[in-house]
């Protein structure tokens, strides 16, 4: 540590003094001077704890007492990423007389595990930015002076990571619970790697969302809002995942409520399979199928009739309030029978097959009389799978309303700059939907200046080709290099 000193005083106040002494002369370059003193006070740092850990090493190179059974191999170079910057120091390989193992022993003393390259407190900066914008985002903000890690390594970080499930205090006591559970389809850019999906009907998956809570109520402005709301999902497939979920579903049951108290636990759903396993493993459980389904297929069977649709669903509705299964099937057949189009009568003995094997499902609904008993996951998907966007999707989906805003809005009398923004929207997008991006800025934009900014040359290089190739001005400017030299 005294060395670091020693060659600051030397240098680093030399460089200081510079600094400061360019600042005097042009006072407007505050950015300069911060980042300028920034990169000499961290500069310093990382060689003070360089210096530091190497002291370390050497106590271990010079006490043969404190490696009992070790001797020296080689000492190498390494380095260690921090929130101050990257630390390069020194360290020896040891290796074990008995066992012959080979070891880092410093590596050993200061926690680290086998071939770690970045500290604790440059990934917390990383997973804090990350899980608020994007993994680029957050390998760049590794360190304060700059240093990053890529994309790639911040998402297989966040993808390590295991969250224990909390405790609650104490159980509730209530007499009625719901749960929700429904599935919708999310497009994927790519299964596994990019460009491994070949056919656009296998590039989707089914996520399932279930939750649980105790009511509904309404909200200040009278929108309804489920009260203490717990949710569950993620991508699973089968009997057996299934199950797994709804176990889960029922540990958090167990923990957060008294199970003894409660009279009945509502599951409201669309009858899918994985969706009424729940009443075999949620103890008091029983399906109700919500009435958005119900209605969906009652609909989509007597949509062809014309003239008679209406009395036809009539007649469905009087049965399923009347209870009686038998009048409904007879509904159905009925239909079936005066059903020439073959597609219309699939159709029919789907709806048919779909309310008379969740009739159990439809009665619970048509019994309880409670308002809750209904399923609200069919909105919540709706929305909450906006969130599940690939990247390239979101980007897509706010570019085209960024656009479609500036040419329905902007107008040159009310104080048009003259300009769009966009920042970083190719780190997202695949070649076709960058390329499209670009046909709509150079076509339907021609009076506005575009700022663009990008990470990547080679699509910066792209971007500039197709605009020169139309005779379109064009300008590159990196701003590190020429804003800020760095």
């Amino acid at each position: 540590m005294i060395t670091s000193i020693q060659h600051f005083c030397e240098n680093g106040v030399k460089n200081l003094i510079d600094i400061f002494k360019t600042y005097t002369d042009d006072m407007t370059k505050i950015a300069e001077m911060v980042y300028g003193v920034t990169n000499e006070v961290t500069r310093l740092g990382c060689s003070m704890i360089a210096e530091e850990w190497e002291s370390y090493d050497e106590l271990l190179r010079e006490r043969k007492d404190l490696r009992r059974g070790w001797y020296i191999v080689r000492r190498d170079e390494t380095s260690l990423l921090t929130s101050l910057g990257e630390v390069v120091y020194h360290k020896t390989l040891f290796k074990n007389v008995a066992t012959g193992e080979s070891c880092y022993l410093l590596d050993q003393l200061m926690g680290l595990e086998h071939h770690a390259r970045i500290t604790e407190d440059a990934e917390a900066r990383i997973l804090q930015e990350a899980s608020e914008s994007s993994y680029r985002k957050g390998g760049a903000s590794a360190s304060i002076n700059g240093e990053s890690i890529s994309k790639e390594a911040v998402m297989n970080k966040l993808h390590r990571l295991e969250f224990p499930v909390l405790k609650t205090a104490e159980k509730k006591e209530l007499r009625t619970l719901y749960i929700d559970a429904d599935e919708d389809h999310v497009a994927l850019q790519y299964l596994e790697k990019k460009g491994d999906i070949r056919k656009p009907r296998i590039n989707t998956v089914m996520p399932w969302i279930i939750y649980v809570y105790e009511g509904v109520e309404g909200d200040e402005e009278g929108r309804p809002r489920l009260i203490n709301p717990k949710y569950f999902g993620g991508v699973y497939d089968g009997q057996e995942a299934a199950s797994r979920l709804w176990a889960e579903v029922l540990d958090y049951l167990d923990e957060a409520y008294d199970l003894d108290a409660v009279d009945r636990i509502y599951i409201n759903g669309d009858g899918a399979a994985w969706i009424r396993t729940g009443e075999k493993i949620i103890p008091k459980s029983k399906f109700a199928l919500d009435k958005y389904h119900m209605h969906k297929y009652i609909i989509a069977a007597t949509s062809h009739l014309e003239d008679t649709a209406e009395d036809a669903r009539s007649e469905i509705y009087r049965a399923i309030h009347k209870k009686k299964k038998w009048m409904a099937e007879g509904v159905f057949d009925r239909i079936i029978g005066i059903t020439d189009k073959e597609t219309k009568r699939k159709a029919v003995e789907q709806a048919k097959a779909y309310i008379l094997g969740n009739w159990s499902g439809i009665m619970i609904s048509m019994k309880s009389g409670n308002s809750n008993v209904r399923c609200s996951a069919e909105g919540h998907v709706k929305h909450d799978i906006l969130n599940t966007f690939s990247s390239g999707q979101l980007s897509g989906f706010v570019l085209a309303f960024l656009f479609s805003m500036n040419k329905q809005y902007v107008k040159e009398s009310e104080g048009d700059l003259g300009f769009i923004l966009i920042d970083d929207p190719v780190q997202t997008m695949d070649d076709i939907n960058i390329s499209s991006m670009i046909e709509v800025l150079r076509n339907d934009f021609k009076d506005r200046q575009i700022i663009l900014s990008t990470h990547e040359t080679d699509k910066e290089n792209y971007i500039l080709y197709k605009f020169f190739k139309y005779n379109r001005i064009g300008q590159s400017f990196n701003v590190k290099d020429q804003l800020y030299g760095v």
